[in-house]
């Protein structure tokens, strides 16, 4: 017996019905993936082609037959869609809302989740404690308070009164996530970085933050679809100018309740754009999950 095979370095060939097996094993399991995914997919699916058809179409069968019948294809309910004052307007309010959110909450529940890991202040601790039980308030405890205190405010129904909502129950995930994410950095890079001279800020965002950008941009995507995808807040706190996509989309069921194709089309247009972000930044997804495999 040689040195090599001594220490196992040496693999042994397979035969070829070991080969043979181990291809089928593989090709099984990726077919029973494949209809999963198909599965997973039907509603998706299902609600783009029902939007690409008209109210008569809808009406008469389901939006299968359009594989035997393509020329009911139609992008007039996204026309009819866009004409829609509601609509475009509502698309516009989300951005504003989720957009600045998204922003805030990442900004400052990554400065407080430095500073809670990093930082010495009177009552650290104590505070930590406190963001820990806001994680478990549910929002639906807060509505009515806080709908009292905006209106006291002069903001209940105004977009500034959905951010400032939705910045602050995002909040105590954000400073956990982080803090937690912050804690696992190397401290000798923290104390060569004093006695260079850098001060907090610059530690901040020249050390700590390009450090956790997985884990800050996991966290910007989240918010962003936690925010978009949100329709309860928005519902109580917003009034019809104000109002988001998921808003107006429900209004509009209230008012045309048999407008499948619009309705379609707008539940579609709402869902596209998480989808879009999602499969757009979702390599950072892999990134924090191997950042936190390595430490």
């Amino acid at each position: 017996m040689t040195s090599a095979e001594a220490l196992g370095l040496v693999t042994k060939k397979k035969t070829p019905a070991q080969r043979i097996a181990d291809a089928l094993g593989n090709t099984v399991v990726n077919i029973v993936l494949l209809i999963v995914a198909l599965f997973w997919l039907i509603p998706s699916i299902g609600l783009f082609l029902t939007s690409l058809r008209s109210a008569g179409d809808n009406a008469q069968s389901g939006w299968w037959t359009i594989f035997t019948k393509p020329a009911e294809l139609t992008i007039q309910n996204y026309a009819s869609l866009l004409q829609n004052p509601d609509i475009t307007g509502s698309i516009w309010n989300t951005i504003v809302i989720a957009v600045p959110t998204t922003i805030l909450v990442v900004l400052i529940g990554s400065l407080a989740g430095y500073a809670f890991a990093w930082m010495q202040f009177p009552g650290r601790d104590w505070l930590l404690i406190v963001v820990i039980v806001l994680l478990a308030v549910p929002i639906q405890v807060a509505i009515i308070p806080l709908a009292q205190l905006f209106g006291a405010l002069g903001i209940f129904g105004s977009v500034l009164g959905v951010i400032l909502f939705h910045t602050a129950f995002g909040l105590p995930f954000a400073i956990f996530l982080l803090r937690n994410f912050f804690t696992e950095v190397p401290g000798e890079l923290i104390e060569a970085a004093r006695i260079d001279g850098a001060g907090e800020w610059r530690i901040f965002f020249t050390v700590m933050l390009p450090l956790a950008m997985p884990a800050v941009a996991s966290l910007a995507i989240f918010q962003f679809l936690w925010t978009w995808n949100d329709m309860l807040v928005a519902l109580i706190f917003t009034n019809s100018e104000s109002m988001p996509l998921t808003v107006a989309i429900q209004s509009q069921l209230r008012q045309f309740g048999s407008n499948i194709d619009v309705l379609s089309a707008g539940a579609f247009l709402s869902m596209i754009v998480p989808l879009i972000v999602f499969f757009a930044f979702q390599r950072y997804f892999v990134q924090a999950m191997l950042a936190g495999s390595q430490k």
